[in-house]
């Protein structure tokens, strides 16, 4: 392939513009043996010489003589020429750079490239400073011992044979170039110039020391005219990497000091002759140490020395350093003394791994294992042994055993009580407790000066309230709406058991009821002073009198009868009363002497919890003591959090609560039982951990199973024996699930029995459906609602809805739903009885039993009992009756006749009782 045969035109075809082809390609056609063969392209590369415009192509260079003609001796030797830069290729890259592109990258590898050889020039020039001056040095210690040597006899001697003398080669890296006169200075440095040869003189073996030779002219170098002007600042030299001493070699002027009774002379470092000693050799060129010859990257610049602190030489690894420092250590310090034992105190666990226990007390597994196995214990490592053996261990090596549990994870109760000092006055709270439907939130809304009534389903209240109320007089007291259903007893008890004054509400019109029983009871247990208020006066059947003697049966004695409880008629309604009902209030609280520490991390109850759909997990809190804070990280229950949002009972945000302050805090992971205390931790790792080990503690509660007993046994065959009603229960609060759950667990009898297989709070979801679908329950919906989803895969599975708003219809509809699942219940009713007094034969193969009826009547299709000794041997329906040859319907007391029955029964003998029934089914009720 040719440059012709690659520009050849084309007919018909423009020719491409570009630069010429500097890169052609052929192919090689490689034979090997056994017939193999391989083509290989092959690509010849052409320099490319760029040139500017206008300037005539470079002549090609003389092709250079066979041999050089030898230098006149009389003309000194010619300068020696810088040598003309060499024009590179020009690479493909710098084709797709503009001209100023390409031009300043030029400018910046010539300048590059200066810098490179200024930097390499530095290093030659040090080199030879430091080559003369030991050369000058070892001339000086030569001479010096020539001088202290005895001089020989001065015999005649025959004149030697002139020996050529040899020199050692010259260290510079440059060809030496031989003159008779000095050089004269050029541009770029060269070496020094070699020691012309001295003639050999034979008289005398040994010259007298002569004078140093003059130091080699000063070098001076000159800037290259071609090259772009340097750059402003002196490259700094670079600090040399400090290298090991030379070994020292045997001096060559050792030689001078023998005397001369050979005939071989050598060299002296004056130019002389010296008597050379026999079987002595030429010295050998030392091999050059390359581990410090850091020519090849002198000019090379790495990201180690642009980083260092300036020396090139690379650093010691930390690692070697320890070492260094470790073994220094060791040889000034000699031998180590024997260390005392360290004792621990080592916290073990209920049950703990072997290695686990090695690691805590410091000590090797083997060893552990060692002595458990003198112990008789044949264990491994990962093996688990209990809190006992452990400490058998921890005393057995010496150390210290601290037991701990995982209970020690939960919070610890503070029984202890705050300092005087830190007290300070908070709002009593109040709980209102009642029956139902005795004008409990009625009277609440004429304090607050609200409706909550008219909200309410039904009529009454399902759910725990908790308001703060601001008085005329500024100052505020807390109230507690507790429901008055008996279903909501666990209400109740919580809401007497957060209080500190109890305000028990009685409708006048209507005396003590069963809720009212119950409050009392709440009351005594929680030991907190009750106040009586007699509701409902403005009503004419109103007879508060009743009231207060009915309360004596109860050990509640009022003021009017000579007792310690308070008590106060008002009426919601007419809004009277209320007044008094304030004042008994506050004088009880002052009484009371109700403080707490507000200054401390706050510690609460939950009052109520719910599932907003929009805010998720939603408790209400009444704040005990402290102050409960935005951003605080608490625990409740086996739920934690971080106070994100808190709203008032107002529904106005707030940023912090004090101590008896009702407020519904936002941030929970979970929704909590009504009940639960809150607690205020340091950070949310101590809070995720305390609430994971009471989490773990209701699991272990929920699926451990009790010892077998021969009563469990039976009880369990009796519970299979029952049918299962299963239900699925969601609430819009925690107080109602719990409620409604309790409700459901009393309607349970011997025949059927309730099972809830999930309760929770918030609205149904398509997990809740799943599960009912599966087992075939109603999904109970207290003041809830599926969503779509939810709605889409019931009807798929055919799972039924049930909604409620008021708590009596759903237990109701329960009760109800479970009874029709047991079927209608059969009474007997017995109509006559008879006595069989004979047996004929009737048709081929029946038999009819003559009877006399002693008591009722017999009649013909109703249920029979054939009876033998007491023991029933038959039972179905009679098929005839008779009397005298006629079929008839009935026949009473005192007559006989004859019956046939079904099945074609014919195991009838004399003596055997006849017993007719009848069969009524009614509804179960449960």
């Amino acid at each position: 392939m040719s440059d012709t045969d690659n520009e050849k035109p084309k007919l018909g075809m423009r020719q491409p513009l570009g630069v010429k082809r500097t890169v052609e390609t052929g192919v090689v056609k490689q034979s090997f043996s056994h017939g193999r063969s391989n083509n290989v392209v092959v690509e010849v590369k052409r320099a490319r010489t760029l040139r500017r415009p206008g300037e005539p192509e470079p002549a090609a260079a003389a092709p250079a003589p066979a041999t050089p003609p030898a230098p006149a001796p009389s003309t000194p030797a010619p300068q020696a020429r810088a040598p003309e830069p060499r024009t590179s290729p020009v690479s493909p890259a710098n084709l797709l750079l503009s001209r100023q592109e390409l031009q300043a990258k030029l400018l910046r590898e010539a300048e590059e490239a200066r810098m490179t050889a200024l930097e390499e020039n530095r290093r030659r020039d040090e080199r030879i400073r430091l080559d003369a001056i030991d050369e000058e040095r070892r001339r000086a210690e030569e001479r010096a011992r020539a001088a202290e040597a005895p001089a020989p006899a001065t015999e005649p001697a025959p004149a030697p044979k002139p020996e050529p003398i040899v020199e050692a080669p010259a260290p510079a890296p440059a060809p030496v170039v031989e003159a008779p006169a000095a050089p004269e200075p050029v541009s770029a440095p060269t070496p020094a110039p070699a020691v012309a040869p001295a003639p050999v003189q034979a008289k005398a073996p040994v010259r007298a020391p002569v004078a140093p030779p003059a130091p080699p002219p000063p070098l001076t170098i000159t800037l290259d005219s071609s090259l772009p002007a340097p750059r402003l600042f002196t490259p700094v030299p670079r600090p040399e990497r400090p290298r090991p001493a030379p070994a020292p070699t045997p001096a060559p002027a050792a030689a001078a000091a023998t005397p001369a009774s050979t005939n071989t002379t050598a060299a002296t470092p004056s130019g002389g002759l010296a008597p050379k000693r026999p079987g002595s050799e030429p010295p050998r060129p030392t091999q050059r140490d390359r581990k410090g010859d850091d020519r090849r990257t002198a000019g090379k610049l790495t990201v180690n020395r642009a980083l260092g602190d300036g020396d090139g030489a690379r650093a010691r690894s930390l690692a070697a350093l320890k070492r260094a420092r470790e073994k220094e250590h060791r040889r000034m310090g000699g031998p180590r003394e024997a260390q005392a034992k360290q004792v621990r105190d080592v916290q073990v666990p209920e049950t703990i791994t072997v290695q686990e226990l090695a690691n805590r007390m410091a000590e090797k597994g083997a060893d552990l294992v060692k002595t458990l196995f003198k112990m008789g214990m044949p264990v491994t490592m990962t093996q688990t042994i209990d809190q006992d053996t452990a400490e058998l261990l921890v005393t057995e090596f010496g150390h210290n055993i601290v037991r701990v549990s995982d209970s020690d994870i939960d919070l610890a109760i503070e029984t202890e009580g705050d300092a005087e000092a830190t007290l300070k006055a908070r709002p009593p709270v109040v709980t209102i407790m009642g029956h139902v439907d005795h004008g409990k939130t009625s009277l609440l809304d004429a304090l607050r000066g609200t409706d909550v009534v008219r909200g309410e389903a039904g009529g009454i209240t399902q759910h725990i309230g908790a308001y703060q109320v601001t008085l005329k007089d500024k100052s505020k007291v807390t109230f507690l709406d507790t429901p008055g259903h008996e279903a909501f007893s666990e209400m109740r008890a919580r809401g007497a058991n957060v209080t500190d004054i109890v305000v028990l509400v009685v409708a006048a019109d209507d005396s003590i009821k069963p809720q009212t029983v119950e409050a009392i009871n709440h009351t005594k247990a929680a030991g907190v002073p009750m106040i009586v208020a007699i509701n409902k006066v403005d009503k004419h059947e109103a007879n508060p009198q009743k009231v207060r003697e009915a309360l004596l049966q109860y050990e509640v004695v009022v003021e009017e009868m000579s007792g310690d409880v308070q008590d106060v008629e008002v009426s919601a309604m007419k809004k009277t009363g209320l007044d008094t009902l304030i004042e008994k209030i506050q004088l009880q609280a002052e009484l009371l002497e109700l403080r707490a520490n507000p200054d401390r991390m706050a510690e609460g109850a939950v009052i109520e919890a719910k599932l907003d759909k929009g805010r998720g997990p939603v408790a209400t809190i009444l704040v005990n003591r402290g102050t409960l804070k935005v951003g605080d990280v608490f625990v409740v229950g086996a739920e934690s959090g971080k106070v994100r949002a808190m709203t008032n009972d107002k529904g106005q945000q707030i940023k912090e609560a004090g101590p008896s302050m009702p407020v519904e805090v936002l941030g929970l992971s979970g929704v909590p039982r009504a009940g639960d205390l809150l607690s205020v931790v340091e950070n949310e790792a101590r809070a995720r951990e305390v609430a994971e080990y009471r989490q773990s503690v209701i699991t272990n509660k929920r699926t451990t199973s009790t010892p077998a007993s021969l009563e469990s046994m039976f009880s369990a065959l009796k519970d299979k024996q029952a049918i299962e009603y299963p239900l699925v229960v969601k609430a819009d609060t925690q107080g109602s699930v719990e409620a409604i759950v309790s409700s459901i667990n009393k309607i349970s009898t011997d025949d059927i029995k309730a099972r809830v297989l999930h309760s929770g709070v918030g609205g149904i979801t398509e997990s809740d459906v799943t599960l009912a679908g599966a087992s075939g329950a109603p999904i109970i919906g207290f003041n809830v609602r599926p969503n779509a989803k939810a709605r889409e895969i019931a009807e798929r599975q055919k799972v039924a809805f049930k909604y409620y708003d008021v708590i009596y219809d759903l237990i109701d509809e329960i009760r109800a739903g479970m009874a029709g699942e047991l079927g209608p219940e059969a009474f007997e009713t017995v109509v006559g009885r008879a006595e069989i007094r004979d047996v004929f034969s009737a048709g081929k193969h029946g038999k009819a039993a003559g009877l006399l009826v002693t008591e009722g009547n017999i009649r013909k299709a109703l249920k029979a009992r054939i009876t033998r000794n007491d023991v029933i041997i038959y039972q179905g329906e009679i098929a005839s009756l008779r009397r005298f040859k006629d079929d008839v319907a009935e026949v009473r007391a005192g007559l006989e006749c004859g019956v046939t029955f079904t099945s074609n029964f014919v195991d009838i003998k004399a003596g055997d009782f006849l017993e007719t029934f009848e069969v009524e089914l009614r509804e179960r009720t449960l």
